[in-house]
């Protein structure tokens, strides 16, 4: 709980930015969580803000990001913008005493991550980075399973994933904002690895001894489309990875593997196909629904923090290992 703030308030929050991850995955769940509100919201462009505090049902717009920081009617600072301006606002936040929420990834780099970790620490300020899939029960299922260890000691972790180019990728017209590197920090791997390697150190413990490659074969945009990794979890647990931003169709896949003394879990990180646990005594499937607002748990997890509940675990300090984590696979490509 930051000093201005009683248990049990209202937190009402700002939103920097209202893009589409907002329409559905975090905005509403703002005004549905227990003790929160949506009070104002931003964008550069003043009919998209309109727009979407009209069908939201927000009193107020603005197009002036300061005037959200400023707005004595805002607790805390959901910001919704491309990541390379994360640091900028994030950092603005906490030197004006307001919590701020952070889309992923934290960060366009490492050094950026940090940056924002350490005003968080100087200030007393919360910073909170959007990793849900620690706070969904799909995820918690595969931490309980692997702590109780239903497949036996973990002896090996591997990740795929592939998926085919997006539509627009090789029109420079029309590319998406997450293959240039000057708004996203990188590609598709910027993008979505991030939310595979958080999860994986929730759940098996921090990356350490890293190793990766990345090239671009698809030549479609500047970024690496490629990307393969090695790496450790706590307890000296070896790991692979592989990503693929230009695969056929064919060849689509969402999957992680582990791989224990007594048998085998699977899972993916996307998708939300049935977590199937493997040994001796047969199969065990675990059926999960993808949540209407995938970001509600973690929002509702937010707002007990701030309140001065339990503390919330996707905080900068956590997020700024998945950040190195990139940054080091990325390093020698």
């Amino acid at each position: 709980m930051t000093p201005s703030m009683t248990p049990k308030q209202t937190i009402r929050w700002g939103f920097i930015g209202c893009g589409d991850v907002t329409e559905q995955k975090s905005g509403p769940a703002f005004n549905k969580v227990e003790g929160s509100c949506i009070t104002i919201v931003m964008s550069r462009n003043a009919d998209k803000a309109r727009s979407y505090a009209e069908r939201h049902g927000i009193s107020r717009w603005t197009t002036d990001p300061q005037a959200i920081i400023d707005d004595p009617e805002v607790d805390a600072i959901y910001v919704a913008t491309p990541p390379a301006s994360h640091a900028e606002y994030a950092i603005r936040c906490m030197e004006a005493g307001k919590p701020v929420y952070v889309e992923k990834p934290m960060a366009v780099n490492y050094e950026d991550a940090l940056r924002m970790s350490q005003m968080s620490e100087k200030t007393g300020i919360p910073c909170f980075v959007a990793y849900y899939r620690r706070y969904l029960d799909y995820f918690l299922t595969v931490r309980d399973l692997i702590a109780a260890e239903r497949i036996g000691k973990v002896l090996n972790v591997q990740l795929r994933y592939s998926q085919p180019p997006h539509p627009f990728d090789a029109d420079p017209d029309k590319r998406p904002w997450r293959v240039r590197p000057e708004i996203s920090g990188g590609g598709y791997f910027h993008d979505m690895a991030c939310h595979q390697l958080d999860i994986l150190q929730a759940i098996f413990g921090l990356l350490s001894d890293i190793h990766g490659n990345s090239a671009n074969i698809g030549k479609l945009y500047e970024p690496a489309d490629t990307v393969s990794a090695s790496f450790f979890f706590s307890g000296n647990i070896p790991a692979s990875a592989s990503w693929s931003f230009a695969a056929p169709e064919c060849a689509r896949e969402d999957r992680i593997e582990a791989y224990g003394t007594k048998g085998k879990l699977s899972f993916s990180c996307f998708s939300f196909d049935p977590i199937v646990v493997e040994t001796a005594e047969g199969k065990e499937v675990h059926d999960f629904k993808r949540p209407e607002h995938i970001q509600q748990p973690l929002i509702a997890a937010i707002v007990e923090h701030l309140q001065g509940g339990r503390a919330c675990n996707c905080t900068a300090e956590h997020a700024l290992h998945t950040s190195y984590a990139m940054d080091q696979i990325l390093k020698n490509g």
